[in-house]
């Protein structure tokens, strides 16, 4: 737990022992998720390739020189072989959800034509538009956040750092879909996986610049970090630009494009309710959490006592 929180932690001063706990308590929920998805991988006999796992490290590298990233392993408290084994179990984790929720979820003919006639409406563009979906995350906690994670960045500290471990789980091919359903602390937007629609030009002429400036002209898939003037980041994703005018499914890449958001809809749906059932079919005991409740209030020591014969 202690090496997954210098993994994603900022490299700035630490926050307060109580809102440290907090993050680590909400990354070993998600640690041990990772850890049954591992052993799942196991029994599916599923593998990461090392020139698979090479490449994710070197894109976790690319925007530092060699030293500079060495560097900033030695103040995480990290070496090469930590990172390595961490994206290791990411990826582990993301193949079997691929192969077992991904894999099995389709889309009818029907469906698309169904999904069509019933939002018929939505695909009359009266201007140039864009869609786009986002991921936001605020420096202080929320009263309500509807994730899929329960992840709420508190601080300054650990909203940059929030924002920096979506970005490079974004460029090694995580889904922004799955990301925003995941940890975004918007409550409208992350059940929908970020989804705020179209979005016309005249209007997006009339957001401040940064969102200006990161949406127009932007080419669809891309993802650009919009700051607030509140400390308050927005991940922004430009899903298509459309001109204006009547669709139909004959228009190019429409029937595709509905496709795609009844398969995620799925997928979503899926992938939740396959992590709750992983979860329910495994024993878990979490001592960090039952410590934390037995300290009755009191800061209890990092170190969770050790478990007995059961694993």
């Amino acid at each position: 737990m202690d090496k997954a929180y210098r993994r994603m932690r900022d490299a700035a001063p630490p926050s307060s022992e109580e809102e440290v706990l907090t993050a680590k308590l909400g990354l070993l929920n998600d640690l041990i998720v990772q850890e049954i998805l591992v052993e799942r991988a196991r029994t599916l006999k599923l593998d990461v390739p090392q020139s698979e796992l090479d490449a994710a490290y070197d894109r976790a590298k690319k925007n530092l020189a060699d030293e500079a990233f060495q560097q900033e392993l030695r103040q995480r408290g990290l070496t090469p072989a930590d990172l390595r084994e961490g994206l290791r179990r990411e990826l582990l984790a993301e193949k079997v959800i691929t192969q077992e929720v991904g894999a099995r979820i389709t889309v009818s003919d029907k469906e698309i034509g169904d999904a069509f006639d019933v939002n018929r409406a939505q695909f009359n563009v009266p201007e140039e538009s864009y869609h786009l979906a986002q991921i936001v995350v605020t420096p202080v906690r929320d009263p309500r956040v509807n994730n899929g994670t329960g992840d709420d960045a508190a601080t300054p500290q650990q909203a940059a750092a929030k924002v920096q471990m979506l970005m490079e789980r974004l460029k090694a091919g995580a889904s922004f879909r799955d990301l925003a359903a995941g940890y975004s602390e918007d409550p409208q937007s992350a059940p929908r996986g970020g989804d705020i629609g179209l979005v016309p030009v005249s209007r997006l002429r009339q957001a401040p610049p940064p969102l200006r400036d990161a949406v127009i002209g932007k080419a669809p898939g891309s993802v650009n970090v919009v700051t607030g003037g509140n400390g308050a980041y927005t991940l922004v994703l430009v899903v298509s630009h459309e001109l204006a005018g009547q669709r139909d499914l004959s228009t190019p890449g429409l029937r595709d494009r509905i496709a795609e958001t009844l398969r995620g809809r799925k997928e979503q749906l899926f992938r939740t309710a396959y992590l709750i059932n992983a979860r329910s079919d495994a024993t878990v005991v979490n001592y960090f959490a039952r410590k934390l409740v037995e300290s009755k209030g009191a800061l209890p020591s990092l170190q969770p006592a050790a478990p007995s014969a059961t694993k």
